[in-house]
């Protein structure tokens, strides 16, 4: 079968054999190719070397924290929102996306993540009290966002392999500027985020890309692909 070319996708992230994420990556691809028809011309960046992203038709900020540049993974979220490029963070990726968020909109300069600066005062991104690393849990989905579109369900059990997480007292700052927390842990803590202003702008604490045996990709990873390629499409 003969795929036409579907956009082109940065995944920002320091590639690593030993990041399981990284690993199915390639296997995802595959299967939106043959799946899909979503031929995607990939590129892999690690975090020290993001520059100019303006010709991508889509953003992944892949797990793998901490990364080598905090300051790259900020950039390429913001990089994403200023221009309406469609984004996806999964779990380091959805830490990164809420502290650029926080600095860049709603004016919150100062906060920070506890991984990178864990002796810093005012920490949006703090150690779980019980860590997910390599653990699965059940979502509640908001119905009517994007979220809850994309699953189908309104409630999945999703996948992790993190220990840090959104400080839960400081919600309110980011939804005062825009953000919906579109699912949530049986616990109430937030899992997944949006912004309803932007075409595709979706973060998870979950990792998706390690759903199932990685032959099919999950359904926000489909999303975000057919989102990029609408987006290669009306640049032609």
């Amino acid at each position: 079968m003969t795929h036409a070319y579907s956009g082109r996708i940065a995944l920002i992230g320091d590639r690593s054999p030993h990041v399981r994420s990284h690993q199915r990556v390639p296997g995802l691809l595959d299967s939106l190719r043959e799946r899909d028809q979503l031929d995607l011309d990939v590129y892999w960046i690690p975090t020290a070397e993001v520059g100019a992203l303006a010709g991508f038709d889509g953003i992944w900020l892949l797990p793998g924290s901490p990364y080598q540049s905090e300051s790259g993974a900020i950039a390429a979220v913001q990089a994403a929102r200023e221009s309406g490029t469609p984004f996806l963070g999964t779990c380091g990726g959805f830490q990164h996306a809420m502290l650029e968020f926080a600095r860049n909109v709603c004016g919150a300069a100062q906060v920070q993540h506890g991984e990178n600066n864990p002796d810093a005062e005012d920490q949006l991104i703090v150690a779980l009290e019980c860590s997910l690393d390599g653990h699965e849990g059940p979502i509640q989905v908001r119905p009517g966002t994007l979220a809850a579109e994309l699953l189908g369900v309104e409630r999945s059990v999703e996948r992790y392999h993190c220990s840090y997480g959104l400080d839960s007292s400081r919600l309110d700052l980011l939804r005062e500027h825009g953000l919906v927390f579109s699912g949530f842990d049986d616990s109430g803590d937030v899992r997944i985020a949006e912004l309803p202003s932007h075409p595709f702008f979706l973060a998870t604490l979950f990792q998706p890309e390690l759903a199932g045996d990685g032959s099919r990709p999950h359904a926000l990873i489909r999303g975000f692909a057919r989102a990029a390629a609408a987006q290669a499409a009306a640049r032609v």
